[in-house]
């Protein structure tokens, strides 16, 4: 995958989501203001005391091994369940920001096709 495209696209992405992981943890972006029912939602995460803070994590991880170029393939499918929930959460609670929710859907998406030879055996019979 030398593309400089693909190089791009993955950069952004593990760029996006450090930044919003790592902000789920420090907040140093202030909140937007979301309609109750996704503020609800998003507060009943945080007073779990593990998910919210699990998903952030997990942003964090899968950006680094994005950024680094490290399990880049891994790294994509542990995100696709992510990035599905995040587009999900947008079209049913938030849909203000529902563009956002694409172009990282549609990012991860583009990088699974672009790295398809490594999931190719997994559909092999």
């Amino acid at each position: 995958m030398k593309s400089s495209f693909t190089t791009i696209l993955r950069f952004i992405l593990a760029l996006g989501l450090i930044i919003f992981g790592l902000n789920k943890f420090l907040g140093f972006m202030p909140m937007f203001e979301m309609p109750p029912a996704a503020a609800n939602f998003i507060e009943s995460l945080q007073n779990t005391g593990y998910v919210f803070y699990v998903v952030a994590l997990l942003e964090v991880v899968i950006g680094l091994l994005l950024l680094l170029k490290k399990w880049v393939p891994f790294a994509l499918i542990l995100l696709a369940p992510i990035s599905f929930n995040i587009l999900l959460f947008h079209l049913f609670l938030d849909i203000s920001d529902i563009w956002v929710a694409i172009i990282i859907v549609l990012i991860n998406i583009v990088l699974i096709y672009k790295y398809w030879r490594w999931y190719r055996p997994m559909f092999q019979a």
